[in-house]
């Protein structure tokens, strides 16, 4: 009933979309589906008893667990949040002639049926089943990508499926081994992962290795690890900013919850060893080239999209360490960058249309007077930056610093390493804050630009996820502590 429940939505939003006639029908028709995948997802948290294996259909194809249900729970916050942003911010699209009216149904329908695939995706137990719906996020999100009347963003789409896809060839192969490893081993294929979890004590070590690294491309792909994250900062700066906001708050999210689901089986066999020392070196790599490339950036957005590609390394960092204390916190990093990278896109979404509605996506961004026009969107990238940084006491803060307290175990100088690479990416943070923030018009000079009205309903998803990281900083519920503990105990960490 409850995927029945997921599909009758969608399928009954698209219908709508499908049917209206007008930008504010198709929208509300986009929020009304957000709301209530949210409402189930709570509706499961508050009243099903988790895990659940047996659906009406589905069954043994599907599963929902603890981890599961903290991602959907989180995407479809952020789907609600970006579905309410997308009202204003698609209709200065529209009138600006950057979004043609034709693919305005193309755009709300691809937006709902993404969001299905997610939670489908969140809520599969089979990792084949799993590989298909996060193939069908990256076509789907690409046309999202592409859907802009510019060629860069075709271009910006085409590259992100082509690295992503290829990427995801190798992850299909990995499985093709992992399913051979469990025929020699069990008498008879699966890739299930409850299954896979069940009997990896007796899986060799050496063919084990060999399917985690085939699959891991795949997946460190889809999260913007190293090296393959190249697609990342094209597509997040080029995307609208809606669709920026779920790409890096909801799509990496896929990529780094296989790498967990993966390396959860991983870690119950003796390949754990060979495979830890990899996860570490990508993850630190991963923060380096996030860290460099953020210091001459001056473009806000692609400066955002780094800063999810070093969060992504410190997410592999603590995966790497795979004590239950680092995997408790980088559950919480989880949480802590979606809500924190959604704001921020929000936030440079709305000094877009002030700004760079008629640049380049790639230009170097020309603001100057910000906090006299856009004061909401200005304090939403300050704070949201502050947040992002691990600045207490915001939510990153404690799942930043219990990290590399965890890595400190493993070794001093390795978050010797980490640390300075961090430090390098908080500078180029403040560095471009308070060099293009700073920017005024000189005494005695006219100023011709005219104020963007940012509309509330692109000003209120700031306001709330700002509020929520910093609340979440400040007391973190206990349920919520009892609720990541239970992940760490079913992904057999603990």
């Amino acid at each position: 009933m409850i995927l029945v429940a997921f599909a009758v939505t969608a399928i009954a939003a698209i219908v709508l979309i499908a049917l209206s006639r007008t930008h504010r029908q198709m929208n509300a028709a986009a929020i009304g589906q957000a709301i209530v995948f949210m409402a189930i997802a709570t509706w499961i948290l508050f009243f099903v008893q988790v895990p659940v294996d047996t659906f009406i259909v589905g069954s043994g194809y599907f599963f929902i667990d603890h981890l599961g249900l903290l991602e959907v729970l989180v995407a479809t916050f952020i789907f609600v949040l970006a579905a309410v942003y997308a009202q204003g911010y698609v209709g200065n699209l529209l009138a600006s002639h950057e979004l043609e009216a034709g693919s305005l149904r193309l755009f709300y329908a691809a937006w709902c049926l993404l969001e299905l695939m997610i939670v489908l995706a969140f809520f599969s137990d089979n990792l084949a089943l799993f590989w298909i719906f996060a193939e069908l996020t990256t076509v789907i999100s690409a046309m999202l990508i592409a859907i802009l009347s510019a060629r860069e963003n075709i271009d910006a789409a085409l590259k992100y499926i082509f690295v992503a896809s290829v990427a995801m060839i190798f992850a299909f192969v990995g499985l093709i081994f992992l399913f051979e490893i469990t025929r020699s081993a069990l008498g008879a294929g699966t890739l299930n992962w409850t299954a896979l979890m069940a009997h990896a004590s007796s899986f060799p070590p050496e063919m084990t290795v060999a399917a985690f690294l085939f699959i891991f491309i795949g997946f460190a792909a889809k999260s913007g690890i190293f090296p393959f994250h190249t697609w990342l900062p094209e597509a997040h700066a080029k995307a609208p900013s809606a669709v920026s906001a779920v790409l890096s708050g909801v799509l990496l999210n896929v990529g780094i919850y296989g790498i967990i689901r993966v390396f959860a089986v991983v870690h119950q066999t003796a390949a754990a060893a060979i495979v830890t020392p990899v996860l570490l070196l990508f993850g630190i790599f991963s923060i380096a080239i996030a860290a460099i490339s953020m210091l001459p950036e001056k473009n806000l957005k692609k400066l955002i999209a780094f800063s999810s590609i070093e969060n992504m390394g410190l997410m592999l960092v603590g995966i790497a360490v795979a004590t239950p204390l680092a995997i408790f916190w980088v559950l919480v990093q989880v949480i802590a960058h979606a809500l924190t990278k959604a704001s921020l896109f929000f936030s440079a979404g709305i000094l877009h249309r002030q700004y760079r509605s008629h640049l380049s996506a790639d230009a170097p961004d020309d603001m100057y007077d910000v906090f006299r026009f856009q004061p909401l969107a200005a304090w939403g990238i300050i704070l949201g930056g502050l947040a992002i940084i691990g600045m207490p006491p915001f939510l990153a803060f404690f799942s930043k610093f219990f990290i590399l307290l965890s890595l400190d175990s493993l070794s001093p100088w390795v978050l010797a390493i980490v640390l300075v690479l961090i430090f390098i990416a908080a500078s180029a943070i403040g560095f471009f804050v308070i060099s293009t923030f700073g920017r005024t018009t000189p005494p005695g000079e006219t100023c011709d630009l005219v104020p963007y009205r940012t509309p509330l309903s692109m000003k209120a998803p700031i306001v709330i996820l700002l509020a929520l990281v910093l609340a979440l900083g400040l007391m973190f519920p206990a349920g919520g502590y009892a609720f990541i503990t239970q992940i760490v105990m079913e992904l057999r960490f603990a």
